[in-house]
């Protein structure tokens, strides 16, 4: 047998058998299916960062207090990620089909429940819910791919999916401006999750005409780990509790769950070295630590949306309540990161193959770079002028994230055996919404202290806010330098490889 090796040095995942390419047939409808599953994701992501430009509006309409406020956001992002390894197991076993059409029947639901929420409590539960389903959904879009693509096709696959996230994240705010401006009113705000009703139920009919067929059905046999999704959901949760509190300065209050989210999280280690021990399935495999590529890929893409996810509520904060714009004015301000996404990510995966992690360097350095010049910008120039000013520093710092999501995803995915693809996925996925629920509540926390604390001057609280964004990308910055030269140094020791792909013979 072998595994064919890409030119950076890494198996591609890719068996082959007497030394030729194991390729199974090409499902003639796969891009047809894809482009479905990536209309539904995009749905399910777009409500991430949707809300935030709506936040204001919600908690005038309902009375809500910021950190009550701030769950609406922060609870989705975080059942969403708590949800995503375990659907994908289950997808496994029942069907990719079958759980996508379940999972975008419960989004289209609990979007109605979102919408109709009449006190703040409901508003939560109900987003919980919808993150649920959001979080069933995704996996489904990574086993399709696995399944119905393989070689370079599969890479530009996991391209538009990356790139997917990445659009999805950026156009929240604006998409969110637009809505609220076509349904003014104080209850205008309900047509964020309303709107998905018609775009689900378009979604449901494609999906069922265009998604292949399940093969099998059986719930006989399955782990789906339930001791190490509680371990990790209340480690989560235990982080991000006190940081949410902090909002109305509540953190000393709640800081000793610090300490529990270690124990939980350390716990949560132990059991699945544990479980994979004992020859079960964990939720998270252990021998991906192993992998090259993967971690570094975890980590950088974490600590990404850590920084990233935040900027939307914090700049519509500071647009709506700081500068008094209306939540339309608020979303067009940041359009010009929601333009420069769209235009590297189509860029980025066409380059990733040959351009590799130099792409994650350049684009979090230029992002980086762009936040900066926001931060800087906005402490000075105020009313009016704030959102010209700001224009060209936002552009490049979309032209710079476009080139961080969608590579980190094939990159980080690039050396993962084929057996643990759909696990790797579902992780990768999992770390990236748990840092854009941990990392929401981080900068409201950053900013809401500095606004109080320096009796409410918004420029200072949303350049901090800012700064403390451009820290968390600098470390995954760092991160991705250690792995480009990692990456180098690994291939330095292999011979000199062939155009496209080697095959490396194990035996």
């Amino acid at each position: 047998m072998t595994v064919a090796v890409n030119t950076q040095g890494y198996a591609t995942g890719r068996t082959t058998v007497d030394g030729q390419p194991a390729q199974r047939p090409r499902h003639p409808g796969r891009w047809r299916a894809l482009w479905v599953s990536l209309f539904a994701a995009f749905m399910t992501l777009l409500d991430t960062s949707i809300v935030n430009v709506a936040l204001p509006s919600i908690e005038r309409d309902l009375g809500a207090a910021a950190a009550s406020a701030q769950w609406v956001i922060s609870g989705y992002a975080l059942a969403f990620g708590l949800a995503l390894v375990p659907a994908g197991r289950l997808g496994d076993v029942l069907g990719r089909r079958r759980m996508f059409l379940f999972a975008l029947s419960a989004f289209v639901v609990t979007s109605a429940l979102s919408g109709a929420a009449p006190t703040t409590g409901l508003l939560i539960a109900a987003r919980l819910l919808q993150g649920v389903a959001g979080g069933m959904l995704i996996p489904q879009n990574t086993g399709l791919i696995q399944e119905l693509f393989t070689g370079a096709e599969r890479g530009r696959a996991f391209g538009f999916l990356g790139a997917t996230v990445g659009l999805a994240t950026a156009a929240g705010p604006v998409i969110g401006g637009l809505l609220l401006a076509t349904f003014g009113g104080p209850q205008g705000w309900r047509w964020i999750f309303y709107v998905n009703l018609p775009i689900g139920l378009v979604a449901l009919v494609l999906a069922a005409r265009l998604l292949p067929a399940a093969t099998r059905a059986a719930w006989r046999g399955v782990h789906l780990d339930l001791a190490g999704s509680l371990l990790l959901g209340g480690g989560v949760l235990a982080l991000l509790l006190p940081l949410v509190d902090a909002t109305d300065g509540g953190v000393t209050r709640l800081w000793p769950l610090f300490g529990l989210a270690v124990v939980l999280l350390a716990g949560f280690v132990w059991w699945e070295a544990r479980t994979a021990g004992r020859g079960r399935v964990p939720l998270l495999d252990p021998q991906l630590a192993h992998t090259p590529g993967y971690v570094p890929g975890l980590a950088i893409g974490s600590l990404y949306f850590l920084g990233f996810t935040g900027i939307w509520l914090v700049l519509a904060l500071f647009f709506q309540d700081g500068l008094c714009y209306s939540p339309l004015r608020s979303g067009l301000a940041v359009t010009p990161f929601a333009l420069g996404v769209a235009a590297s990510a189509v860029v980025a995966g066409r380059l990733v193959a040959r351009v590799g992690r130099w792409l994650t360097v350049s684009g979090l350095t230029i992002t980086v770079v762009g936040l900066a010049a926001t931060a800087l910008v906005l402490r000075e120039v105020g009313g009016d002028r704030a959102a010209w000013a700001v224009v060209g520093p936002l552009l490049l710092a979309g032209l710079g994230g476009g080139l961080v999501t969608s590579p980190n995803v094939t990159l980080t995915l690039e050396a993962v055996p084929v057996r643990m693809a759909g696990a790797a996925g579902g992780a990768l996925q999992t770390a990236t919404r748990i840092g854009s629920a941990v990392g929401t509540a981080l900068l409201a926390s950053v900013f809401y202290r500095i606004l109080t604390g320096s009796g409410y001057a918004y420029p200072k609280a949303v350049s901090d806010a800012l700064w403390c964004a451009c820290g968390l990308m600098l470390v995954a910055l760092l991160l991705a330098i250690g792995e480009l030269w990692q990456r180098r140094h690994h291939h330095q020791g292999r011979p000199t490889p062939q155009p496209q792909h080697q095959h490396l013979h194990l035996g």
